[in-house]
């Protein structure tokens, strides 16, 4: 007969490991699937979330490799860095499904976002806890997702470190983060690094038609290209973006301006409209004219400095004056990072340009 009670894990390598008895089927279950009648009460985000490896539109060898370390049952420790919405932490579940079914995933898999709980206390008392038992009517390995494990604090990485060595005939442990250079070294050495680069054009079309079809969305071809364009690779922001743009009241087709407005991005025509200003107008008519129409449309400053940057890229400039406008550009928008008052950037806006006027003139002399 199995002792209810369990032994405690100490710091000794040779200590028994505690046991976690199968849960009852008549116990309470975790929340852990989503009744398909609250379904429509999701966010398309998580209603159109890959269950399946297979399901994933990007980064296929990444997947592929993943794929066949769990068929070998020799999965290492993982540490899958990258932006935003690139599909991160989509993968490990759905391999956390692969690995252990949909039934035994909750006793199996823990997931935690380090940036709520990023003190060493859990490390020492929630992940050692999981990590240290073993499951007594199932074998394999535990697995641990650690997600935005970059906001974790330096002395729970180093107590993490000493975990993961000594816990690894039991548990693998997968760090999900955007800037892997906050992970300190020690973690990285002892993990398999996958880098999710932001997702192509072609990956999030397919996705973004499939998910407007089976919503019933109308959505024009210029408004399919101004939500890709919005993204910068993000599958995340693409269907959030959908999603808010469709349920406008006043939005009865998803098209280019509709996608504008309700992300509070810079219409197409109106950044150019402001190109012209700072171009071809006096310094007085070129603040209050871009000042105007800043405030008028609610348009952030550094929204229209990240489109104006896109632009005098894709003009032809002499190397000379692109790096200044460039580096006039990154100064404005440090400043704004720092509260500093939009009306006087402007100002500084306006004079960058200038400059880049008067250098063009001087060339041409």
């Amino acid at each position: 007969e199995v002792k209810k009670s369990m032994t405690k894990v100490n710091d000794n390598e040779n200590d028994p490991m505690d046991i976690d008895k199968e849960p009852s089927k008549f116990a309470k279950k975790k929340v852990g699937t989503v009744d398909g009648s609250i379904d429509h009460q999701l966010p398309w985000v998580e209603k159109y979330r890959p269950k399946r490896l297979e399901d994933l539109v990007a980064h296929d060898d990444i997947v592929h490799i993943i794929t066949k370390l769990i068929d070998n049952d020799n999965l290492p420790h993982l540490l899958l860095y990258g932006p935003p919405g690139t599909g991160k932490t989509s993968t490990i579940v759905a391999a956390a499904k692969r690995m252990y079914g949909d039934n035994a995933y909750t006793s199996m898999a823990l997931e935690l976002n380090a940036s709520d709980t990023r003190g060493i206390d859990v490390v020492r008392n929630e992940i050692k806890e999981f990590a240290g038992t073993r499951q007594l009517f199932r074998s394999g390995v535990k697995l641990i997702i650690l997600d935005e494990a970059d906001a974790m604090t330096n002395d729970a990485q180093f107590a993490l470190r000493r975990i993961i060595e000594k816990y690894t005939k039991n548990a693998r442990f997968c760090l999900i983060c955007n800037y892997v250079s906050k992970i300190i070294p020690a973690l990285q050495s002892r993990c398999t690094k996958f880098r999710f680069a932001p997702l192509s054009r072609d990956q999030m079309h397919g996705r973004l038609i499939h998910v407007a079809n089976c919503e019933n969305v109308n959505i024009t071809d210029n408004g399919v290209d101004a939500i890709l364009s919005l993204s910068n690779g993000d599958m995340r922001r693409v269907l959030n973006l959908l999603q808010t743009t469709s349920m406008s009241n006043k939005v009865k087709e998803v098209d280019e301006t509709a996608v504008y407005l309700t992300s509070g991005s810079p219409l197409p025509r109106d950044m150019t409209t402001i190109l012209d200003f700072l171009l071809n107008h006096s310094f007085r008519s070129a603040i209050d004219s871009i000042s105007t129409m800043c405030s008028t449309n609610g348009y952030a400053l550094c929204d229209v400095l990240t489109d104006l940057t896109t632009m005098v890229c894709a003009m032809e400039l002499p190397g000379f004056v692109l790096a200044d406008l460039l580096d006039g550009l990154s100064d404005i928008e440090y400043r704004l990072t720092f509260g500093a008052d939009e009306r006087l950037q402007i100002g500084s806006l306006v004079g960058v340009f200038r400059k880049a006027r008067d250098q063009m003139s001087s060339q041409s002399t």
